[in-house]
């Protein structure tokens, strides 16, 4: 899997795609993580993205055509199976949706900055549009960073236990039971006896009674007419 992202202010993206498993996927050539600046496609002579809106009011617009420069140009070069635009009024990310795109093939990210982009970039030359929450940002490059993490760490070969990504919260709908490690008794702090039991049956059971418990106890939401009592 490749992943451009088109960014106004590229540096920002540095060290999240520097460090840790994000990292060793690309060192791996499990995927690859292409940031570019925008401010390469625009013809002004000051390499601006933005200018004022019709109409007036506040806030600046990214134009247009270095957009769709970009775009045109990454797409004579490679296949891209979606153009996704990080924008808060977008499809919100959750878990179905970053497996769906972890199964994809290459994807181009644009990151929104200022005002936002013309309209006409999202009429005529994005695929889909994710949000990450109902909140606002100074641009779409957190956003980015945040969907790349969600879409690789569910790549075949970036996480050592590749069943730990499977047993993620929100994997099954729910969120994720309690974990605990060594030591089993820490200063009177014990674990529970069902995870010493070596019972894998209970455990499991345990498990899932644990998750459906606070599921409803933390996001009541994600039950959506399910068993309130896990039975």
């Amino acid at each position: 899997m490749r992943i451009d992202i088109l960014s106004a202010v590229p540096r920002l993206l540095d060290s999240w795609f520097g460090e840790s498993i994000l990292q060793r996927a690309q060192a791996k050539g499990t995927v690859e993580v292409v940031v570019h600046d925008l401010r390469q496609w625009s013809t002004d002579k000051h390499r601006r993205l933005d200018d004022y809106p019709f109409g007036g009011g506040a806030g600046m617009v990214m134009s247009v055509e270095p957009i769709q420069r970009a775009i045109v140009e990454l797409k004579s070069q490679r296949p891209y199976n979606e153009v996704i635009y990080l924008s808060p009024d977008g499809e919100l990310l959750d878990q179905p949706l970053a497996n769906h795109l972890s199964t994809g093939g290459n994807l181009i990210l644009l990151c929104g900055h200022y005002k936002g982009v013309d309209e006409r970039v999202r009429e005529h030359l994005v695929d889909r549009e994710v949000s990450i929450g109902n909140y606002v940002l100074t641009g779409g490059e957190l956003a980015a960073a945040v969907l790349c993490d969600a879409i690789i760490r569910l790549i075949p070969g970036v996480i050592g236990d590749e069943t730990s990504a499977l047993s993620d919260s929100f994997q099954d709908g729910l969120v994720a039971p309690p974990d605990y490690t060594r030591p089993a008794d820490f200063q009177g702090w014990k674990v529970p006896d069902v995870l010493l039991s070596g019972h894998q049956a209970r455990i499991d059971a345990w498990r899932h009674q644990q998750a459906v418990e606070r599921t409803r106890q933390r996001r009541p939401d994600l039950l959506k007419g399910e068993d309130m009592e896990g039975n």
